[in-house]
């Protein structure tokens, strides 16, 4: 799909240059600066971004708003009743994406379906308004929910013991999550991206006989980032 997203990139270039160059000729006449010209900047990227990006969410959101104010521009819908509807449309748009988020995601999210199904802890932690740190140090790790609500959480696992593979559920509204993983794991992601994302800062590798750490992500208005 990041191939295929990247021949879309390298289309989308070559049109724009054959028709400035069509145009320089004097063999076509097009009107680059049509009526919303600017939402090009939102549709095209985010259209390239559905192919080319694991996380849709966000990128078919961005798609549909830039789609709306095109018509808008064009003449062919109200500005005002597209406002009405910008909101109620986001909503359904992120329900949909819960609803349908086990479905898609493959391989990644029947692993961590499984995972959650036969957790035998319950390590939840939340930060609401607030901060909290997380050390597990010397500990064996059996996986842990993450939430933070206009806040932060910190989880350190760099020290942990892992014997076996684990699923992070980490859930971040207008806060941020940051985890610190041990260099001995891989780090597989899925995520539901609603105006926030994931950030995987971790560049280790492993071989094929390493545990998998899975992260489980919900990013409204935040984000996670993976140390």
């Amino acid at each position: 799909m990041k191939k295929f997203g990247n021949i879309l990139w390298g289309l989308v270039f070559i049109v724009i240059g054959v028709i400035f160059a069509c145009n320089a000729l004097e063999i076509t006449n097009i009107n680059i600066f049509f009526d919303g010209w600017w939402t090009m900047f939102i549709i095209v990227p985010c259209f390239i971004g559905i192919f080319k990006e694991d996380e849709k969410t966000g990128n078919i959101i961005g798609l549909i708003v830039g789609v709306v104010l095109l018509t808008c521009c064009q003449g062919y819908l109200d500005f005002n009743t597209a406002w009405k509807l910008f909101v109620p449309g986001i909503l359904i748009i992120i329900g949909l994406s819960f609803l349908f988020r086990d479905v898609i995601g493959g391989k990644v999210s029947s692993e961590i379906k499984k995972l959650n199904k036969n957790k035998t802890e319950n390590n939840e932690y939340c930060a609401a308004f607030a901060g909290q740190d997380i050390n597990f140090n010397g500990q064996e790790f059996n996986g842990a929910d993450l939430t933070a609500v206009f806040g932060g959480v910190k989880c350190d696992l760099k020290q942990s013991i892992i014997t076996s593979d684990q699923v992070i559920n980490a859930c971040s509204v207008f806060g941020g999550i940051e985890l610190y993983l041990p260099e001995n794991v891989q780090v597989k992601i899925k995520s539901t991206p609603i105006f926030g994302g994931v950030t995987n800062k971790n560049s280790y590798t492993v071989n094929n006989g390493e545990h998998t750490i899975y992260i489980n992500a919900t990013c409204i208005f935040g984000g996670v980032e993976i140390k």
